[in-house]
């Protein structure tokens, strides 16, 4: 009995031994599991569609220019860091104050598409940082649109020019973005505003051009019916005058024959009274 409750005494006291060591055991674990997770977590890095990344090397060289990383997972070391921007076409919006050849001041309202160069994403932080989109293409559309519209007159920007207009500012844009890394896909005029006043004059002085040109078109269409119906009279009247140049009695006489065979052979009853006609052709009557 005394051996049993000594070999009981025992157990128990090396479960307690085991429990109080298990805390000692157990942090370290913990604390190396959640270092990993927190490791993981600085260093993972997953690019999404339509993104580029580009590697900052904090003690290194900085921008990492000569590599852009693309979409999925990538893993980076702690101390490093990744940008990630946007690399498919994207599209601002922006309105401008500029002026026209005469001096009058405008304001377009514009839309242009755009996208940086994937392989020189790098390049393009590191010469205009992150906000480019600012820094750098902001001012070059400003500039282009001020260079354009100052040639054109209020009439041509408000009318006739604005695809024109379009096309010379997407010149200009991309003349001065040469070797920035990034290229300018279209730009889009979407409004012209002008002053009230000025608007009114246009807008009176292009309705009346309007009815001018169909008052023109329709004295253009009377005019060419007259001349088809000239034409026409004129043809009746030449073949006319040549049919009846052209009938003489020897002519009149065989036609009369012809007729007269013809009616003949109808099968209908009738009456041939032979050299009774006033040129000697036979007068038919018909169904006796």
């Amino acid at each position: 009995m005394v051996h049993k409750k000594v070999q009981r005494t025992y157990l128990i006291t090396q479960n307690i031994k085991k429990m109080q060591n298990f805390p000692k055991l157990g942090l370290p674990i913990i604390f190396i599991i959640g270092a990993l997770v927190i490791l993981i977590s600085k260093t993972a890095v997953t690019i999404g569609p339509g993104e580029g990344g580009v590697l900052f090397e904090r003690f290194g060289d900085g921008i990492d220019t000569e590599q852009t990383f693309g979409e999925g997972f990538h893993i980076v070391a702690p101390w490093n860091s990744m940008l990630i921007h946007k690399v498919r076409q994207q599209s601002i919006s922006d309105e401008m104050n500029v002026l026209s050849v005469n001096g009058l001041e405008v304001k377009v309202n514009g839309t242009i598409w755009y996208e940086p160069e994937y392989e020189n994403l790098g390049n393009l932080i590191k010469t205009k940082g992150e906000d480019y989109v600012n820094e750098l293409l902001g001012p070059a559309v400003n500039a282009a649109a001020r260079s354009v519209v100052g040639r054109y007159t209020p009439e041509q920007l408000y009318s006739s020019k604005r695809d024109v207009i379009e096309q010379e500012i997407l010149d200009e844009v991309v003349n001065l973005l040469d070797g920035q890394f990034l290229n300018v896909k279209r730009v889009l005029v979407e409004d012209v505003k002008l002053p009230n006043t000025i608007k009114s004059a246009i807008e009176s002085k292009l309705k009346q051009e309007q009815e001018s040109l169909e008052y023109e078109f329709r004295l253009v269409t009377a005019d060419k019916e007259a001349q088809k119906v000239r034409i026409e009279a004129q043809g009746k009247a030449d073949a006319n005058r040549i049919l009846s140049a052209s009938l003489n009695d020897r002519i009149l006489q065989d036609k009369g024959i012809e007729a007269t065979v013809k009616l003949s052979e109808s099968q209908n009853s009738k009456v041939i009274v032979i050299g009774s006609g006033k040129t000697g052709l036979p007068i038919i009557l018909g169904n006796q």
